[in-house]
């Protein structure tokens, strides 16, 4: 199927439009100047500390997460620095290529979050991105989180009902291999993978799952532009 034959894409936020580890890890050297804490070791702690059954609703999770991982990794673990971690969200950087690939893809598509941050997170992340979308999701829209099945069908539900279109006029675009890719799979729903961490080493902050080849693969969001542009 031709990438222009779709009608609605539906994007994974965090990860795919979102450079949620950057954001993360400016805040971690701009709250702890001088600490001595890796990239790969906070990234692998938050990693470890967001597969906890404790989770929370995210990114209000964050906090729990700076409590979790603070003590092994010798940072001061306060009520002020777990705070701060979450509301750094405000200021998590779109990557660079995000905003402009969404303007030229609208062109063609509906655009629709599926983003398994809550309501107020992904205001912020809409007026990063430069309020591209025709349909923002939330996990509080859909009372759920992926790789729940049932927040797929909520989406469905919700474009059909909008603009009259079936899941096969859909393709979901996504980083995450846990959260979107392979559930996408396992529901018959089209998929694109934007390899976000192509040539970097380890999972860095998403959790790590066997990998489920997607319909399209590309390592930028502006790759995927270019080839809906080319026809392709």
């Amino acid at each position: 199927m031709a990438l222009q034959d779709f009608k609605v894409l539906t994007f994974d936020v965090v990860g795919t439009l979102v450079d949620f580890e950057g954001g993360m890890l400016a805040y971690l050297r701009r709250a702890v100047p001088g600490t001595e804490v890796t990239d790969d070791a906070f990234l692998s702690a938050y990693r470890a500390a967001r597969k906890s059954p404790d989770t929370q609703a995210y990114p209000d999770d964050l906090e729990r997460c700076w409590h979790a991982i603070a003590p092994p990794l010798g940072l001061p673990d306060t009520d002020d620095l777990a705070r701060g971690l979450r509301d750094s969200v405000a200021d998590w950087p779109a990557f660079p290529d995000a905003a402009e690939a969404l303007q030229r893809l609208r062109r063609h598509f509906k655009l629709v979050t599926m983003t398994n941050a809550q309501a107020w997170a992904l205001a912020h992340f809409d007026k990063t991105l430069g309020a591209p979308f025709d349909l923002l999701l939330s996990s509080d829209d859909a009372l759920c989180e992926k790789p729940d099945p049932r927040y797929f069908a909520y989406a469905r539900g919700r474009y059909q009902g909008a603009w009259g279109y079936r899941q096969a006029d859909n393709l979901h675009v996504a980083q995450s291999q846990y959260h979107d890719i392979g559930i996408a799979r396992r529901l018959g729903i089209a998929s694109c993978w934007i390899e976000r961490r192509h040539g970097m080493a380890g999972p860095g902050g998403t959790i790590e799952s066997a990998h489920t080849v997607p319909d399209y693969h590309f390592h930028t969001l502006a790759q995927l532009a270019d080839a809906v542009e080319a026809g392709r």
